[in-house]
């Protein structure tokens, strides 16, 4: 149950025995982070094995002499039990070094630092997009609940989270870009245009999160006595809402914006390569195409990484803010 602002307000550093708890439940955090990723080795690097196809052959091609390839396969640990291979790979994923490209000959971490800067753009927008229309509009459904304005709310959040990105991607496309002749269909050249429609159709399913989130936790935090002995000694009902009832019910929409963004950093592979967008789910579309295995790789251990690290950010902030962390952890 959400407690009043009173007692729901951010805990200082060094504030009764906070700091202690806090970095205890960040350092908590970090160790879980670590199975985690080990996992997603153990799965990115089997799929990439148990995948038809041999890289000496796909480097070197189809023509190459046969004592090349074997001189290839023995250099790149080919030849080595799977296990070997693993610890090989892991030992060098480490360090970020995930070798170099099959199609173009570059290492993958330039590959994908190249492309890094463009996904992280998208992300933003659609997540500052998804902020900026999600929280008011779950705002306005929760303080105006069983109206038109609720359920028009409700059926856009069901719509959002139920409509098939590149589906929308395409609507859109044609819509905006072929018939209308507004935006540009694809691509990524500089104008702020190029990024209305890729920013829309990835920021849809988090406005349709954030809406009902916000929209939760707002009923349940009007519902509380301290809101109705505010009402009852005249608080003004715009007060209410944002200065106390909003501000209490920020802790569970700040997860889920988190939540969001590194759902949408890792969920632009459809969204970049419907628009053409040069990020590094594009990237990670045209790799699986030419069977590039280092970069497939490479790409989902960062999206794995990017994830995590943004997981991490968002409990740190969601302990930050909750002081009930203090009886909990200290």
């Amino acid at each position: 149950m959400l407690v009043p602002l009173t007692y729901a307000r951010p805990v200082h550093w060094g504030e009764h025995g906070t700091k202690p708890a806090l970095i205890k439940y960040i350092f908590r955090r970090i160790l879980l982070l670590i199975p985690i990723l080990l996992g997603v080795t153990v799965i990115v690097f089997g799929i990439m094995f148990l995948t038809p196809g041999d890289a000496a052959i796909l480097m070197l091609g189809e023509n190459a002499p046969q004592a090349e390839l074997e001189a290839l396969r023995e250099r790149l640990g080919l030849n080595e039990p799977a296990y070997v291979q693993y610890g090989l790979w892991l030992s060098r994923a480490v360090q970020l070094d995930f070798g170099r490209s099959i199609r173009s000959g570059r290492p993958v971490t330039g590959e994908i630092t190249a492309r890094l800067p463009a996904t992280i753009e998208l992300a933003l927008l659609a997540t500052l997009l998804s902020i900026v229309i999600g929280v008011p509009l779950g705002v306005l459904s929760a303080t105006r609940p069983n109206t038109a304005v609720d359920h028009s709310a409700t059926v856009l959040a069901f719509g959002g989270l139920a409509m098939p990105v590149f589906w929308q991607g395409l609507i859109m496309i044609l819509l905006f870009a072929l018939v209308l002749d507004w935006l540009p269909p694809s691509g990524k050249l500089g104008g702020w245009q190029y990024y209305v429609l890729p920013t829309i159709t990835l920021g849809t399913s988090a406005i349709a999160a954030i809406t009902r989130m916000t929209r939760a936790t707002m009923l349940e935090t009007l519902s509380q006595d301290y809101v109705r002995t505010a009402r009852s000694k005249g608080v003004r009902e715009r007060s209410i809402t944002y200065r106390h009832a909003l501000r209490n019910a920020m802790i569970p929409i700040v997860t889920v914006i988190g939540l969001q963004f590194g759902a949408l950093l890792s969920g632009a592979v459809i969204t970049e390569t419907i628009f053409s967008w040069p990020g590094i789910g594009r990237l990670a579309i045209d790799a699986i195409r030419s069977k590039d295995f280092p970069v497939v790789q490479g790409v989902v251990m960062f999206f794995a990484l990017m994830y995590a690290v943004v997981n991490l950010l968002t409990d740190i902030l969601y302990a930050y803010l909750d002081p009930r962390l203090k009886t909990r952890y200290s």
